[in-house]
């Protein structure tokens, strides 16, 4: 069977690598859209601490946790060695013991369904700051072992060239869909005509103008993200943990001094791909009010990225009302580096029959398109 994937983000990256290795013949087909989500973003695999009560969505993120260490070491044997996946741990910080004792509740409650959290640790402030040095000396922290830091562009470069490297092919250009006949036959992308048995659509926040060609019309909205890159020359980041602070950002660090603060939630309705001043001093002011001690780093920029979401915040994954040989994966939002990988395998999974290996009835696409 001949499958063309559209869109190579995380998710169309995982799942063209994983229909490759079953031996089927796929074309992925991207444009190389600079604010795509997955090349903007640097981000943390650690669900278990979420917030969140959605239990459909919570078994997906923990699944795509659970899914990474095997991942990365199927990759390592293909020859990638640059995944940007490293597990360094998690630190969740909190102002008062009595905060700090309620999540670590929720955390070895949860820790129950998932072993693979690692151990779970309270730490002093004392302690707190030893781990991640800028972080003022009033916060004490859970520690969760098991949580890893994952650059979303290196991931997504290592999944592409192991898909190559089991004979997926790769075109640079903006496909749109061939309508003929009442049916979706392939992709037409640099005035050339494909034909495939099956269209897999993993373009993210760009699926509405996909649709809208055919004259379908989709639900699907996104957000403008924007993630700060910062430099602390002298310092040894490379094993600091994944920093949670007590609002909904984050802090992660690479080798080389390399410290990422993200990101903006902006709703927006264009993709307007500009650095704008307000959420960037807004994040930044945030940051420094738990870690005072990055004032003295060095600003390297900003950057960009359009996260997509469904109804209800919750993924969409299933075929396409209408098309029986049309998959679609979208809305990972802000958890599309946890996730994003293994949607991808279960999506590989749906499209040569196979049974994904948990119920997707609570994502199916019926109601993504009016």
């Amino acid at each position: 069977m001949k499958h063309i994937i559209i869109g190579a983000g995380i998710l169309g990256a995982s799942t063209a690598y994983h229909l490759a290795k079953k031996n089927e013949k796929v074309t992925v087909i991207d444009r190389h859209e600079p604010g795509q989500a997955t090349r903007n973003a640097a981000g943390i695999v650690c669900p278990w601490l979420t917030n969140r009560s959605n239990k459909a969505w919570y078994e997906l993120v923990i699944r795509g946790a659970k899914f990474y260490p095997a991942l990365i070491e199927e990759l390592t044997r293909e020859g990638e060695k640059e995944t940007g996946y490293e597990q360094v741990g998690a630190v969740n910080i909190f102002d008062t013991e009595e905060k700090l004792g309620r999540k670590m509740e929720v955390a070895y409650k949860r820790k129950e369904d998932a072993p693979e959290m690692g151990e779970i640790t309270r730490l002093s402030p004392e302690q707190t700051k030893r781990l991640f040095p800028p972080v003022s000396e009033i916060y004490r922290a859970i520690h969760i072992s098991g949580a890893a830091r994952v650059n979303g562009a290196a991931l997504n470069d290592s999944l592409l060239r192991a898909a190559q490297k089991n004979g997926v092919d790769v075109i640079h250009g903006d496909a749109s869909l061939l309508f003929k006949n009442e049916a979706i036959q392939g992709v037409e992308v640099n005035s050339e005509s494909h034909y495939a048995d099956q269209v897999i659509v993993t373009n993210g926040a760009w699926t509405n103008a996909l649709f809208e060609a055919v004259g379908m019309k989709s639900k699907v909205t996104f957000e403008k993200a924007q993630i700060i890159h910062l430099h602390t020359p002298g310092m040894d980041t490379s094993r600091w943990p994944v920093m949670l602070p007590p609002f909904n950002h984050y802090m992660l660090t690479f080798g080389g001094g390399k410290i990422v603060i993200g990101a903006t939630r902006e709703n927006t309705s264009s993709f307007d791909s500009r650095v704008t001043i307000g959420p960037v001093h807004q994040l930044m002011d945030k940051a420094l009010s738990v870690a005072p001690g990055l004032a003295d780093a060095s600003y390297l920029g900003t950057k960009v990225g359009f996260r997509p979401f469904t109804l209800g915040s919750l993924p969409v994954i299933g075929r396409v009302p209408g098309f029986s040989n049309v998959l679609i994966a979208n809305g990972l939002g802000a958890s599309g580096l946890t996730s994003g990988p293994y949607v991808g395998a279960q999506l590989a999974k749906l499209a040569i029959g196979e049974k994904p290996e948990f119920s997707m009835e609570s994502f199916d696409p019926k109601d993504l398109f009016v």
